[in-house]
């Protein structure tokens, strides 16, 4: 099976690039109006064509023909914590998607958002999209994929569009759900003793569940936190403190019962991404960028249903094992 290509737009932090690129797909465009991401992705891939532009300002006939068009677009339109403005609000992307898609006429299509763009506000919404993908010779299906189900230690919800040239379709099958779900404990245990703390290990005991959704949070709002204050109870309950994001873990003499908070490479972790993977600026910056992206595990399960449809073969149960090994390698703990 060989390798495909993919042009992304909104790439953020590179959770869904990187996910992508363990599916078999190379990075041929990378498009991120924020800088710090740019650097991010620069840093990590030098390879990949990073634009640090607007997509409202590029043409996608340059990529055309690209067997993926992916973008995870910007999700206050349609989000929870905002005010669900959709078309209304100025950063509706997904007009601006249809027509770089039109323009580029991949093999397939990926879009990301959040959970609330699959309520019944927006229906009228999704299902104008859907046409509008039909009338420019797409098919497409959405589901609400839960992150807990791949791998990664929280309940993150998302909506997942997937769309081919008509007759294509029936091809895709989405991933299957893991049997067995990964913890905050565990997948934290290792970076949480690291300095040595004498609570680790009883810290890793009472954090044996899933986390909640972890908040990328806004420009506009302060420096980083784990959330609104339902949120912060859900984090008391795991034994962290998510008033704040920490600059390294416990020392040694932190308290045994006390609350720790995060560092930025332990949410980052909890996103599913590996721990080779750095981050560009100051802790408010790189925090944003793990807590707004898509996680890796997610993409890549996605990603490897998408090089299914496109050769007819799905991926062995050994070869989806070793891409999946090779993306966490550098995140699954030694607990």
């Amino acid at each position: 099976m060989g390798r495909f290509t993919v042009a992304e737009f909104c790439v953020g932090g590179g959770g869904q690039a990187l996910g992508l690129e363990a599916a078999g797909f190379d990075c041929v465009a990378a498009v991120e109006i924020d800088t710090d991401c740019c650097t991010t992705l620069r840093l990590n891939r030098p390879q990949w064509n990073v634009l640090n532009d607007d997509m409202r300002l590029v043409d996608g006939h340059r990529w055309k023909d690209v067997d993926l068009f992916a973008a995870g677009v910007p999700c206050p339109p349609f989000s929870i914590a905002g005010k669900q403005l959709g078309t209304d609000d100025d950063r509706d992307m997904f007009p601006e998607a249809l027509r770089l898609i039109e323009e580029m006429k991949p093999k397939a299509v990926l879009l990301e958002n959040v959970p609330g763009f699959a309520s019944n506000k927006f229906s009228y919404y999704r299902d104008k999209l859907q046409m509008q993908l039909l009338n420019i010779g797409y098919e497409s299906d959405w589901r609400v994929l839960q992150a807990s189900n791949y791998g990664v230690p929280q309940l993150r919800p998302r909506f997942i569009l997937v769309a081919f040239p008509n007759k294509r379709m029936p091809f895709y099958e989405w991933p299957q759900a893991r049997e067995m779900q990964t913890t905050v404990g565990n997948t934290l245990c290792d970076l949480m003793g690291q300095k040595g703390w004498k609570g680790t290990d009883k810290w890793v005991h009472n954090a044996q569940k899933i986390a909640p959704t972890i908040v990328g949070g806004s420009k506009k709002h302060g420096g980083p936190d784990l959330g609104p204050t339902r949120a912060r109870k859900q984090w008391l309950e795991l034994g962290v403190d998510g008033l704040g994001i920490a600059n390294e873990p416990p020392l040694p003499d932190f308290p045994v019962d006390g609350l720790p908070r995060l560092t930025v490479r332990m949410v980052a972790r909890i996103q599913g991404f590996p721990d080779f993977w750095k981050f560009s600026g100051k802790k408010t910056a790189a925090y944003r960028q793990v807590g707004n992206a898509f996680p890796p595990p997610v993409a890549s399960a996605v990603g490897l249903c998408i090089v299914k449809a496109f050769d007819g073969k799905y991926p062995t149960q050994n070869s989806r094992k070793a891409i999946q090994w090779n993306l966490l390698e550098n995140t699954v703990p030694y607990c």
